[in-house]
Order: C-alpha cells, then sequence, then structure tokens
C-alpha cells in the first residue's frame, strides 16, 4: 500500500480490537457483542458431548451465536465479565480447555478433517498432528498465530500457513516453511523424526520474534534452514532440495470436503458449511441430533468454516443432509460458499456495515445473476479478519458504505466507495463488461449509490 493509502486509512484500533488478538477462554477478546470466546478442539475434533457443551455454554454463558474459523476453531459471542469464569468452568471440565498460559499458539496443528480416514494418505496424520501439537507445547515464546499443516497426501492444495509436514512416500514427510512467495521444502526425514525436527525449526523462529513465518526475510529464513539443517546432519537425515512449491497447484485436491454428500475410502462424508462462518447453539445442537443419527464418530471442524461428519456404513444420510439445508449450506454450488464476511456491525466495534446482511445480499444478486463462482470479501474495515489475503472482489466497509477492491485485498486503497445498492447494481453490469469495468471509478455513475470517499 501506498503512503498516501496509509494515511488515508483510519488508524487501526490498539490491543485488544486490532487484528492479531488471539482470544482463549481465560483471554477472551472484547467486541461489539461483548466478550469473544475462542474454543480451540484438539486436531480439530468434537466429541458429541464436548459439542453438546459447546452449545450449552454458547446460549447460556454467551449470546447464543458460534462462529466457525478458516482454522478448524470455535468462538463463542456475547461472553461478559460475570459469565467468563463459568464458561471456561464448562468448557475445561469437557476437555476444551486452554492448554497454554503464555500467550502462545492454543492449538498448533491444521489437519484436512478426513484426516486418518482416508486410505490414500501415506503416512498417520493423526498420531503425527498430535506429536506436533505436543513438541510445539515445549516451544517458548511462540507466536499465538503460529500455525502447522499436517497433511497425508502430497497432491492436495493446502492452506496458508507457517510450517508444512507433508506425506512424500510412505512413512516420510517433506517439512517445508511458509514464506511470501509460497513453500519452500526444506528437509524430508521419517514421520517419526518430524516431530523433533517441526519443535526445533519453530523454537529457531520464535527467536526471531517476528509474528508470522512470512514477515521473514529471506536471509533470516536461510539462518533458521541452517539451523534445521544442522539438526539433519547430526541425525543423519537427508535434506531436500530447496523450492519453492506454492500452497495451491492446478489439478490438485482440495484440502476440505465440500458441502453435500459423498463417498470417500467406503466411507459416507456428510460436509456442512455455516453461512459465513456463523451458526447457533440450537443449530450446532442439531448438528449433534444428526450425528446421532447417523452414528458419526465424531463431529470434525473443516477450515470450510463448517462441519463434517463421517456416516456409519449402511446409513442413509441424505435425509440427515436435508434436515440442516435451512440453517447450514449444504450444496457445493452454493455461492455463500465463496464469500468470506467478518462479523460487522454492530457485532464488532470496528465495523460500520452490516456485513453479514450485506454478505447474503451479494450471494442472492450471484445467485439470481448466474455468474461464474466468484470469491468474494465482505470485510467491516480494513483489518480483513475473515479473509487477510485477496480476492476477485472486497467490499471494505467505511463510514457505512463500501469500498470496492477488484483483484485486491482489504488493506488496498479503494478507488471510490459505495452503498451496498450501487455495489450490487455494479455486479449486475459485470456479467457484460467484467468486475474491473463494472466497478471503475469512471463507471457511469447515474445509477443509485452514492461514490463520494468517507470524509
Amino acid at each position: 500500500m501506498s503512503a498516501p493509502a496509509r494515511q488515508h486509512r483510519r488508524a487501526l484500533p490498539e490491543a485488544p480490537t486490532r487484528r492479531g488478538w488471539c482470544p482463549g477462554l481465560a483471554r477472551p477478546m472484547p467486541t461489539g457483542d461483548g466478550l469473544l470466546a475462542r474454543v480451540h478442539p484438539p486436531l480439530g475434533m468434537l466429541s458429541r458431548d464436548q459439542a453438546r457443551a459447546v452449545a450449552e455454554g454458547a446460549r447460556r454463558f454467551g449470546n447464543g451465536h458460534l462462529d466457525l474459523t478458516a482454522r478448524a476453531n470455535l468462538q463463542i459471542r456475547g461472553v461478559s465479565d460475570v459469565t467468563r469464569a463459568p464458561l471456561a468452568r464448562l468448557l475445561e471440565t469437557a476437555g476444551l480447555g486452554d492448554v497454554r498460559a503464555d500467550g502462545g499458539p492454543q492449538r498448533l496443528t491444521l489437519t484436512n478433517p478426513l484426516a486418518g480416514r482416508d486410505a490414500s494418505e501415506a503416512i498417520d496424520v493423526t498420531a503425527l498432528a498430535r506429536a506436533i501439537e505436543a513438541a510445539g507445547l515445549a516451544v517458548p515464546g511462540l507466536p499465538a498465530k503460529t500455525l502447522v499443516v499436517v497433511e497425508g497426501r502430497p497432491d492436495v492444495a493446502l492452506p496458508d500457513a507457517d510450517c508444512f509436514v507433508v506425506a512424500s512416500g510412505a512413512g516420510t514427510v517433506a517439512i517445508a516453511a511458509g514464506t511470501a512467495e509460497g513453500r519452500r521444502d526444506l528437509v524430508t526425514c521419517s514421520e517419526q523424526e518430524a516431530p523433533a525436527l517441526v519443535a526445533a525449526f519453530l523454537a529457531a523462529f520464535a527467536r526471531t520474534g517476528h509474528r508470522r513465518m512470512r514477515d521473514l526475510s529471506d536471509e533470516r529464513l536461510e539462518d533458521l534452514t541452517d539451523t534445521l539443517r544442522a539438526l539433519c546432519r547430526v541425525r543423519d537425515l537427508p535434506c531436500a532440495v530447496d523450492r519453492r512449491s506454492g500452497n495451491v497447484a492446478q489439478g490438485y485436491r482440495p484440502f476440505a470436503p465440500a458441502a453435500g454428500l459423498r463417498t470417500v475410502s467406503g466411507h459416507y462424508i456428510l460436509a456442512i458449511d455455516a453461512p459465513f462462518g456463523r451458526c447457533t447453539a440450537d443449530s450446532l445442537d442439531r448438528v449433534v441430533q444428526v450425528a446421532d443419527a447417523v452414528g458419526a464418530d465424531a463431529i470434525r471442524l473443516s477450515p470450510t468454516r463448517g462441519f463434517v461428519l463421517l456416516a456409519a456404513p449402511g446409513t442413509d444420510a441424505a435425509p440427515a443432509l436435508a434436515a440442516l439445508a435451512d440453517a447450514f449450506i449444504v450444496a457445493p454450488d452454493d455461492p455463500r460458499r465463496g464469500i468470506d464476511a467478518c462479523t460487522g456491525a454492530p457485532g464488532c466495534a470496528s465495523g460500520s456495515t452490516p456485513t453479514l446482511a450485506d454478505a447474503a445480499r451479494l450471494a442472492e444478486a450471484l445467485r439470481s445473476l448466474d455468474m461464474s463462482p466468484l470469491a468474494a470479501h465482505v470485510s467491516g474495515c480494513a483489518k480483513g479478519c475473515a479473509r487477510p489475503g485477496p480476492a476477485d472482489l472486497t467490499l471494505v466497509g467505511q463510514d457505512g458504505l463500501y469500498g470496492p477492491i477488484v483483484g485486491g485485498a482489504p488493506g488496498d486503497e479503494p478507488a471510490l466507495y459505495l452503498s451496498i445498492e450501487a455495489v450490487l447494481e455494479r455486479l449486475g453490469r459485470a456479467k457484460t463488461v467484467g468486475l474491473a469495468a463494472a466497478f471503475a471509478p469512471d463507471t457511469d455513475l447515474t445509477m443509485s449509490g452514492r461514490t463520494r470517499r468517507p470524509a
């Protein structure tokens, strides 16, 4: 972003409301609708009893609303200073309490929701992720947002992370760093050696004082790589060729199953997404009821901001999926799947627009226009909490209007500001003239909506 653009932006609020705060149960985050407490399910899985406890906690000690995050965590909204302690006690009793008190990550790893149940995995993903979690707890000073993706197949499009541990063959993995340019493979080792090597790499990273691996300079990353490779030489382990492989490749399989019903490795998979990552305590209870009905072993959280259930063999899961259609996304072509949205006003003190309602209007417009799939982000402010990176169309809220950014991120500077009505009108034109032309500042301004900059 240019210096003038940075000067134009309103100053972001200081902690605790700034982006980057990582709330837990003991350290909830103030928001516009009370405190927000984040629950970090181990390995991204809830037992049915644990899911019931989360729903009960949200209903009794919050405002009944839940967020599902892109890291497969849950957030209970509307907690107060009076209810935060009993909420923490309830969830600790259920095995969902905080695991660190030093400001480090409460959960370190992210795995595919089908980890351990996909016959094509070349390693034991669940056991490896559990071992990396245990080793990571011993790393002092590890930044709260540190994330390690553990994946059992080499042909998967991976989400952004600080470190990757990806199967490279039967029982072997490649350890990679997440850089600004993409994934950089560093060393290969057996899955048994990986936890110690990952812990050593993360310890070296923690000593740099940076919050994310992608913020390191090439020189600093090379220092970390040298540390890791020296340890490999001591252990007589092979070093991989240093290459930038990127996190997404054409033709790669998705990291998490899309909404709907399918079979994987002989299992019926029921996948649902929460619209814009939001559901209620009552709808979570309904998911538990469906899990009971289909004999699911666990309620698996997905980085698509949803849940995945593995139905017992011989179970007809189609009626169960249909029973959730009024509260969740149940089809892969639902346009809401391509739209990220933060809480916005009035739930977030930093937002000035009703992002969730406007995201729903945007989805309906895309459905009625029958446009090709569009990745969009409706952000209540320039922090971009729901999607820090670029999207086909990013709408950045400010003073009740939206700044449209085509192909950019929330931190980029919009060229104009529009009401949501004007955004939707211009979206209709995009089908014929393209997004860039439809949202250009010189577009015909006879359409309704304002195009001024907020003061």
